[in-house]
C-alpha cells in the first residue's frame, strides 16, 4: 500500500485550518504532482505524509502503517522508509557532499556505523552512483557552502535516492534550478521512481512541469482537493478555477504550458471537481 487519507484534516495550534476532509488514495509505485496557489496546503500535506505533522481529524495510512498508532521505535522505522526532498535542503554549510548524501541512510544503520559515517565516508562508490545522474560527481568532496542553490537541491535529491525510500516526497524540488536542469531532474526522479516502483508525491508551482512529468495531478485549494485527474484531463477551466482569487481576478501561473495566459474569473466554480 502507498498512501491513504480518510477524512484527514489538520488545524494548527493557533486555530488555523490548513487541511480539510481530504480523501485520497495513492497506490504503491504511483507518481503524483500536487499543484495549487501559495497557502493552498501543499507543503502541509507533504509534511503530514512525512509524519512531521499529525492529523487532527481522520486517519492517515502510510506504507501499510497508521503513524498515529505507532510507538516511537516503530515510528522511527517507518520514517526511515520515507524520503523528503526539501525546497531548501537543511544541509550544514561545512558538511561535505559525500557525508550529506550518506546521511540518507542514518536511520537504517546501526548507531556505531551511523556515527562513523559522519566522520569518515564509508561508501564513496555508492554515493558517486547517485551523484552521477545529477551531474554532481565532481562535487563529491566539496563543502555544501561552496554550492549554488540548484546544486544544493540536487544534493538533497541524491541523499533521498541513496536512502532508497519506499515513499518519496518532494517539496518544490526544482525551484532553484533553471528550466533545462529542472526538466532533466524531474525526468530523472520519475524514471528512478518507476524503475524502483517507489511512490512519488511532489508539490510544484510550475504547472507545465507537473503536466509534463507526472501521470496524475491533484489540485489543492484552501486545504481541500479541488480536482484529482490524469494529466491528460487537466483543462484550462480546471486550472482557472484552481487559481481564481476573489477580488483580484488573478490568472493561473504563467508557466503552465498550453494553458498559459488563460485568465481566471472571480466567478469561477469553487466546488471540488474530480476526474477519477
Amino acid at each position: 500500500m502507498g498512501v491513504q487519507l480518510e477524512g484527514v484534516g489538520l488545524t494548527h495550534p493557533g486555530g488555523v485550518t490548513a487541511l480539510q476532509g481530504l480523501d485520497l488514495r495513492i497506490a504503491a509505485g504511483e507518481r503524483v504532482a500536487i499543484v495549487g496557489s501559495s497557502g493552498a496546503g501543499k507543503t502541509t500535506l507533504l509534511r503530514l505524509l512525512a509524519t512531521g505533522l499529525t492529523p487532527t481529524s481522520g486517519q492517515l495510512t502510510l506504507l501499510g502503517e497508521v503513524p498515529a498508532r505507532l510507538r516511537s521505535g516503530a515510528l522511527k522505522k517507518l520514517r526511515s522508509r520515507i524520503g523528503l526532498i526539501y525546497q531548501s535542503p537543511p544541509l550544514p554549510p561545512r558538511q561535505r557532499v559525500v557525508t550529506a548524501v550518506q546521511a540518507g541512510r542514518l536511520g537504517q544503520w546501526s548507531l556505531p556505523r551511523a556515527l562513523l559515517s559522519l566522520c569518515y565516508p564509508l561508501d564513496i562508490r555508492g554515493v558517486e552512483q547517485v551523484l552521477a545522474p545529477l551531474d554532481l560527481t565532481d562535487k563529491l568532496f566539496s563543502r555544501c557552502d561552496q554550492l549554488s542553490g540548484g546544486q544544493l537541491q540536487r544534493v538533497g535529491i541524491a541523499r533521498v535516492m541513496y536512502q532508497r525510500a519506499g515513499l518519496l516526497l518532494a517539496d518544490e524540488p526544482v525551484a532553484a534550478m533553471d528550466p533545462v536542469l529542472a526538466n532533466h531532474t524531474l525526468a530523472l526522479l520519475n524514471r528512478l521512481a518507476a524503475e524502483r516502483e517507489v511512490t512519488l508525491v511532489a508539490s510544484l508551482h510550475a504547472v507545465d512541469l507537473a503536466l509534463k512529468h507526472f501521470p496524475r495531478i491533484i489540485g489543492l485549494r484552501a486545504g481541500r482537493v479541488h480536482f484529482d485527474c490524469p494529466a491528460g484531463e487537466v483543462t484550462a477551466e480546471l486550472l482557472d478555477s484552481l487559481y481564481a482569487n476573489d477580488g483580484l481576478g488573478s490568472a493561473q501561473p504563467a508557466s503552465t504550458g498550453n494553458h498559459a495566459g488563460t485568465e481566471a474569473s472571480a466567478s469561477a466554480p469553487r466546488t471540488a471537481q474530480r476526474c477519477l
